[in-house]
């Protein structure tokens, strides 16, 4: 798999792999991330390391991506929002970030609402999400949900609009009535935002 140097694409540095129909024009690119065919990163978007964005692909500029983000086809980042490390965005994830967008009235100031995905979350395929909300760390959307309220971390979702039906662990797995993982035996406890991991005690 060639590298691409900064030349062809305005990017910084030789270990970042643009698809020569790709389009990266950002000069925030971090080092090992893929960018493949038809997707589409536009100057001030800021992309952490090693992520994969795949082809069709839309990141405009302003919005954020943090380390290690799997971003599959078609998915849509607008500006103001941020994804963080370790983040599983599905084929046809698609942002919003206006809650009042019109064709024909232009405001002097947009209306944008920052959404964040928070470390580790995943968002299946088709998930939609309103803007304006913060989704929690190692949260799991399931396929086709519609997220239009904050999300606890650690939390199990589906359906429009999108509802908790249970919880699940970091590894993706979804926990017991104890909260516990049952294929890698993590237990958790509620927090204030969810729930976190239970300490091990010695």
């Amino acid at each position: 798999m060639p590298a691409v140097s900064a030349s062809p694409n305005g990017i910084a540095g030789s270990e970042i792999f643009v698809h020569p129909k790709a389009l990266c024009d950002s000069d925030e690119v971090g080092a090992g991330t893929r960018v493949w065919a038809f997707a589409h990163v536009m100057a001030g978007a800021r992309v952490g390391r090693h992520c994969n964005i795949g082809g069709g692909a839309f990141v405009e500029q302003g919005a954020v991506i943090g380390d290690r983000v799997t971003v599959k086809n078609q998915v849509m980042i607008f500006d103001g929002v941020t994804v963080e490390d370790d983040v599983f965005l599905g084929p046809g994830t698609i942002f919003t970030n206006d809650l009042r967008p019109r064709a024909r009235i232009r405001r002097d100031w947009p209306e944008l609402r920052p959404t964040l995905v928070r470390s580790g979350a995943t968002l299946g395929a088709g998930v939609i999400v309103v803007c304006g909300i913060t989704v929690g760390r190692n949260a799991f959307a399931a396929a086709g949900a519609v997220i239009i309220r904050d999300v606890d971390d650690h939390a199990l979702l589906a359906g429009n609009p999108a509802r908790r039906i249970g919880w699940v662990c970091g590894c993706g797995e979804r926990l017991d009535a104890a909260l516990r993982c049952p294929a890698c035996g993590t237990r958790h406890a509620p927090s204030g935002t969810g729930l976190a991991v239970e300490p091990q005690v010695d």
